[in-house]
């Protein structure tokens, strides 16, 4: 007996002609509703803060400039992003690098502190900005561990006996300073660095904290990591390469 005397039609219709529904499940179940993207944007945004604050922790966290102490390479609220995830496979910072770091013995004391905003708050906890708590400077480093850095009269700054062609140092500054502070000559003890500010008459660096404990120098458990790009504002965009003077021949002897 044919298809048509059972009432069956071989196109793919029921029984009584009607077009199957394609979009009805094998199992005859209602499709499973979506969640609006309302409900399920807080879930989208908490994993975008968890992996904000990731970033933060171990990749580049981003640091404002709060003073004139690096002009003219970093001016006053330029924000620097800073690698700090090398610093985990074991690398260390190395002579010429514009590095951040936890204050190492209240250098900032008397320093004026502004309260934080709200926002300012939760940029910090995503690394937008540094955390409100924390106290931190960028400096350049000029000597690593064993090397000794000198400074008489006006300079040239020496790291080694070599001296250094600064061309990163603030226009109408000296090398090296006159003050008392700013005449010395010091080796570089191990697991330690001594670091200056490129607006020489205008830093309080290593130079000016020698009667510390740590006799200016700042700790490698203190260094957050290295400052390698200006990213705001716009005008500003730089990286921020080692100079050629710290690539000199017989530096490191």
């Amino acid at each position: 007996m044919s298809d048509l005397a059972t009432g069956e039609r071989s196109d793919g219709a029921g029984p009584e002609g009607g077009t199957p529904d394609e979009d009805a499940p094998a199992s005859g179940r209602a499709p499973k509703r979506r969640r609006p993207f309302w409900i399920e944007l807080p879930f989208l945004a908490g994993i975008a803060l968890v992996l904000a604050f990731l970033i933060k922790t171990f990749l580049l966290q981003a640091f404002l400039i709060p003073s004139g102490s690096m002009q003219n390479t970093l001016q006053v609220d330029d924000r620097v992003l800073v690698d700090k995830l090398t610093p985990w496979f074991g690398s260390e910072p190395d002579r010429g690098e514009v590095v951040v770091f936890r204050d190492p013995g209240d250098w900032l004391a008397g320093q004026p502190v502004k309260r934080p905003t709200t926002v300012q708050k939760a940029l910090g906890f995503v690394g937008l900005m540094p955390a409100a708590d924390e106290k931190h400077l960028i400096k350049r480093v000029i000597g690593v561990a064993g090397d000794t850095v000198e400074c008489a009269g006006e300079g040239p700054l020496k790291v080694n006996g070599k001296p250094l062609t600064e061309p990163y140092v603030f226009a109408g500054n000296t090398a090296c300073s006159t003050d008392p502070g700013g005449q010395f000559k010091v080796t570089v003890p191990a697991g330690s660095l001594w670091v200056m500010g490129d607006h020489r008459q205008a830093s309080q660096d290593s130079r000016y904290h020698q009667e510390d404990p740590r006799g200016g120098m700042v700790p490698l458990t203190d260094v957050v990591g290295r400052a390698v790009v200006v990213a705001w504002p716009i005008s500003h965009w730089s990286t921020l390469p080692v100079p050629d003077t710290f690539e000199q021949p017989g530096l490191a002897d």
